[in-house]
């Protein structure tokens, strides 16, 4: 007897085709270290010829990250508030540079790659190192004094607001390589007549703009969002996660390196949930529903 599946059965199935394998190597090689480090984190750790030494301590290591340890919270601050600047200018970039790019010109291909390799090369030790030597500022602002020059027309409070930025231009440019490629791949779906239906109305491109692209490109600015943040909270220069690293290799606290990881995983997902719940009624909106 040939067994028949609906089609709801049939797309749950080729869902978890395609997960499966990310399954298998969280169960094989992810699971046991995250349930070490829940368990880490209510212990104090002492190094012995034998091993670790375990000591339940209850909350204290999580008690002291809020109220005894005065470099945790800035740094998680800090983070944060880097994290709120450097996202949207990622994804303002990366869609800029997808609608220039899927434009039809000669070596378009070649720019595509060009937008792509710092993804490969400028990652992981390779970018600790060029932001330790200063690859990420831009020399105009250190070799001219622009800030003198400029303060003359602009406020001095905003004006180092926007030198920030500005000087922030190298990363954004080197951490918006993925989000360009799934921007492009969005604007490719979008299909040509619509844009010929808006112009024969009379519709302008920054109206097209706003009425076709960017409501068809919402999941994938979703997607880059999410991206971006994560990427944003474990990139190289993250202080939360050098602080962390300090606190293992160098101090030997593991009981509360762990604790300190796990608040910081808590407050990435608690993010990352209020910006999908964000993004799942606008979706939902568009959609009539």
């Amino acid at each position: 007897m040939k067994f028949k599946m609906n089609m709801r059965m049939r797309h749950i199935f080729e869902g978890y085709s395609f997960i499966i394998l990310w399954i298998v190597g969280f169960v094989a090689f992810m699971a046991v270290p995250l349930g070490q480090s829940i368990y880490y984190s209510f212990q104090k750790l002492t190094p012995s010829k034998t091993g670790l030494i375990a000591e339940n301590v209850g909350l204290q290591h999580f008690r002291a990250a809020f109220a005894v340890d005065v470099e945790f919270l800035p740094l998680l601050q800090s983070t944060f508030t880097g994290m709120i600047s450097h996202v949207p200018l990622v994804l303002i970039f990366s869609i800029a540079s997808a609608l220039l790019l899927n434009r039809h010109f000669r070596g378009r291909m070649i720019f595509r790659g060009i937008f792509f390799l710092p993804v490969i090369i400028a990652s992981g030790t390779t970018l600790k190192k060029l932001l330790e030597q200063g690859a990420a500022n831009l020399p105009i602002f250190m070799n001219y004094d622009l800030y003198s020059m400029l303060r003359l027309f602009i406020p001095g409070d905003i004006l180092e607001s926007l030198l920030t930025y500005a000087d922030s231009l190298t990363m954004v440019m080197w951490d918006a390589g993925v989000q360009t490629l799934i921007f492009l791949a969005g604007l490719q779906t979008i299909s040509v007549s619509l844009y010929e239906a808006a112009k024969m109305d009379g519709a302008t491109k920054w109206e097209s703009f706003w009425k076709i692209t960017f409501p068809m490109i919402m999941p994938m600015i979703l997607v880059n969002t999410l991206y971006t943040m994560v990427s944003s909270f474990t990139r190289a220069d993250n202080g939360v996660m050098d602080y962390i690293n300090t606190r293992v290799f160098s101090d030997n606290n593991y009981g509360y390196a762990s604790a300190l990881g796990w608040i910081y995983f808590v407050v990435i997902f608690i993010m990352i949930g209020i910006v999908f719940l964000l993004f799942r009624k606008s979706l939902a909106s568009m959609e009539g529903r």
